[in-house]
């Protein structure tokens, strides 16, 4: 097999050619960045747990203190996944103790983590994270964005999961998912359709990714096959 991708990439002047069987080789090391909200983070735990995601997580790291009786602290030290705890302010992001604990991971998620990555942080890691958003952007943004596109009666909502660049929530997108809501949808069954997308759409990412059926061209694009 290793020979025919070789013939392949000489044959198209390809720079590598990498030949993954995800049931015999390592699993990718990730760290998981989570804000307070947790649906994406206990969804990317349970995945994990699993074996849908073939990923090994390192560590949690969120901004948000948790409680130890909490759902999720439970369940990081019930597996032995270290939980870190960075508080942030506008002038300190805490980004240097970040990189630290991200240095052996092969690629970073953000599942809803409220923090923006400066230029110099994705240049230091210097490999691939991938970021998921709620599809309402731009219209409703800010605080409360949910609230925002049901008063206004939308009638579709998506989420989306994108590579993280330096231009914000502009990286090559990698998933994205949509759903129909209607007047029978109070807030509460908004709220929890669009997370129900963000997980799905978080998780497929992932697993497309660790699969190499994701391939970046012309900076803001990219094939999934």
């Amino acid at each position: 097999m290793e020979e025919d991708f070789l013939k392949l990439s000489q044959a198209f002047n390809a720079t590598r050619s990498v030949v993954r069987v995800p049931a015999l080789d390592p699993k990718y090391k990730i760290a998981v960045l989570a804000s307070k909200q947790d649906h994406c983070l206990v969804d990317l735990l349970h995945g994990w747990q699993d074996g849908k995601l073939p990923v090994d997580i390192t560590c949690v790291i969120s901004n948000h203190h948790r409680d130890s009786n909490t759902h999720v602290i439970r369940f990081l030290e019930r597996h032995g996944i270290p939980y870190h705890c960075l508080s942030t302010t506008n002038e300190n992001k805490r980004e240097g103790e970040i990189l630290e604990l991200v240095q052996n991971t092969d690629f970073l998620v953000l599942a809803r983590y409220m923090q923006i990555l400066s230029g110099n942080f994705i240049r230091s890691y210097g490999n691939d994270i991938i970021n998921i958003h709620h599809g309402l952007l731009p219209s409703f943004k800010g605080g409360h964005p949910s609230k925002q596109a049901f008063e206004a009666g939308v009638k579709l909502i998506g989420a989306t999961s994108h590579f993280v660049s330096e231009e914000l929530d502009s990286g090559p997108i990698i998933e994205q998912m949509v759903e129909r809501v209607s007047h029978r949808d109070d807030l509460q069954s908004f709220v929890q359709k669009s997370e129900n997308l963000e997980k799905q759409c978080l998780s497929k990412a992932i697993r497309s990714y660790c699969e190499l059926r994701v391939l970046p061209y012309e900076i803001k694009k990219t094939v999934v096959f």
